[in-house]
């Protein structure tokens, strides 16, 4: 079944480590700025066995806007229709506008915690 998380539930559940994220943008969009904890999965590599491991917690699916990340959960259900799957509405987007953290790679490879929605962080 797919449900929809709030920025803010995904937040509380990240730090209480009830949740799995997957970032199913491109591997250059990953990079630029993640959530801290995601693990990147493109969008066209998503299957059930190429899943991080998530027993036990929420398995949640983000892209940039929150359209990928739905078409993700889709393709989940559709291969197993008994997984809860849960897709951040908004995508990244979100959780940079609800004031949100995330982790940027500049051009010289040193990753470090950006302010939200600061320029160069999207």
């Amino acid at each position: 079944m797919i449900k929809a998380a709030s920025a803010a539930k995904l937040k509380q559940w990240l730090e209480a480590g009830e949740a799995t994220l997957v970032d199913v943008r491109e591997p250059d969009e990953y990079t630029r700025s993640h959530i801290a904890g995601s693990v990147s999965l493109p969008l066209a590599t998503v299957t059930a066995d190429a899943l991080p491991p998530f027993e036990g917690k929420k398995l949640v699916m983000q892209c940039q806007m929150g359209s990928r990340s739905l078409t993700a959960c889709k393709k989940l259900a559709k291969e197993n229709p008994t997984l809860d799957v849960y897709n951040l509405e908004g995508g990244i987007f979100s959780w940079k506008k609800a004031g949100y953290e995330t982790i940027t790679v500049p051009a010289n490879g040193a990753a470090k915690t950006a302010s939200p929605l600061a320029p160069g962080n999207g």
